[in-house]
């Protein structure tokens, strides 16, 4: 034990204590700075994909009488007509819901190698306003996705939608490098698509979709009309960044970010946000806008992420019509 008449064994004790407390710190530097490190290859990797993607897989409805499934509380069954590709909804009773539209659906491959799911919901009896290809967000299948976008179907709007590799019942994994050659290949199978032609072309992105419509607009505006940012993110780091503070920062952008890319962009532009929005900040929004070129507009909604179709579809509708009759 230390003497505290002893001043030269006092010193040599407080010298030896702060050597340990000094390297009990060290210690703790170096696991942190490891666990850092380790976190950031991770995060940086493709097997962090789930940092942003949440695919819900499902049955092929051609190997299944019916899927049950259920929306906002509402229980209802879905079926594949093998003799005309159609898929049918029917409710709790069994009793067919009767829609506005028709939805048909397609598989093709992908620049990867998968297989993807596509539908495309059709207006009965009319001749569709415009035909828009839908890029959808980063969780659900073409289900949830598909009672997203109806609204403007039920407007008169033609639309295509699809799954993303490892999506629904599209093949493959759901990486960011996988989805990011899907939406090129989704665009590159629907442009040629003998249905579509002499309609008006828009491309809508909703949240994750919002970058993937941008970049892939940006590169093929010469065969487009339009495009709609439905709740999107600047960026892939931004948006890990405000998901997950400090460590979201580590996460690579893809090929460019939403803010850069949109520069490029010289068509008709819609921005919809929600200043309520906890998923993605409408700041993001404002971003986006302020980095794009006119023709351009911001629409501030309320309610919650991806609510915008559920809540104000007449007025996007009008939107929409006004910039393709520009």
């Amino acid at each position: 034990m230390c003497q505290a008449n002893n001043n030269k064994y006092v010193d040599f004790c407080i010298i030896k204590f702060f050597k340990m407390v000094r390297l009990k710190i060290n210690k703790l530097a170096i696991f942190k700075l490891l666990f850092l490190l380790i976190m950031a290859t991770l995060i940086s990797s493709c097997s962090m994909s789930s940092t942003f993607h949440h695919p819900s897989k499902m049955p092929k409805l051609e190997k299944v009488e019916y899927l049950s499934f259920s929306i906002n509380n509402d229980s209802m069954r879905v079926k594949y007509n093998k003799d005309n590709n159609q898929i049918s909804f029917f409710d709790k009773n069994n009793d067919t819901i009767n829609k506005s539209y028709t939805i048909k659906s397609e598989y093709f491959i992908s620049k990867n190698g998968n297989k993807l799911n596509g539908w495309m919901l059709s207006p009965k009896n009319i001749k569709p306003i415009a035909t828009i290809l839908q890029f959808h967000g980063s969780g659900g299948n073409l289900i949830f996705h598909h009672n997203i976008i109806a609204p403007l179907v039920e407007q008169g709007f033609q639309i295509y939608i699809f799954d993303y590799s490892g999506y629904g019942v599209s093949e493959g994994k759901a990486t960011r490098k996988n989805i990011e050659i899907d939406a090129y290949s989704a665009f590159e199978n629907f442009i040629t698509k003998p249905k579509i032609q002499g309609t008006k072309i828009v491309l809508y992105g909703q949240s994750y979709g919002g970058y993937l419509a941008a970049v892939v607009g940006a590169e093929n505006q010469d065969k487009i009309d339009a495009m709609v940012i439905e709740s999107g993110f600047t960026s892939h780091k931004s948006e890990a960044a405000y998901t997950v503070p400090i460590i979201g920062y580590m996460v690579k952008n893809g090929k460019t970010t939403t803010t850069k890319i949109i520069r490029e962009y010289k068509k008709p532009l819609l921005i919809i946000h929600s200043i309520e929005d906890k998923r993605t900040p409408y700041r993001m929004a404002e971003k986006i806008y302020n980095n794009a070129n006119e023709p351009k507009e911001l629409f501030k909604i309320k309610k919650g992420h991806l609510e915008a179709l559920k809540y104000y579809s007449e007025d996007i509708g009008i939107k929409i019509k006004n910039m393709i009759a520009e």
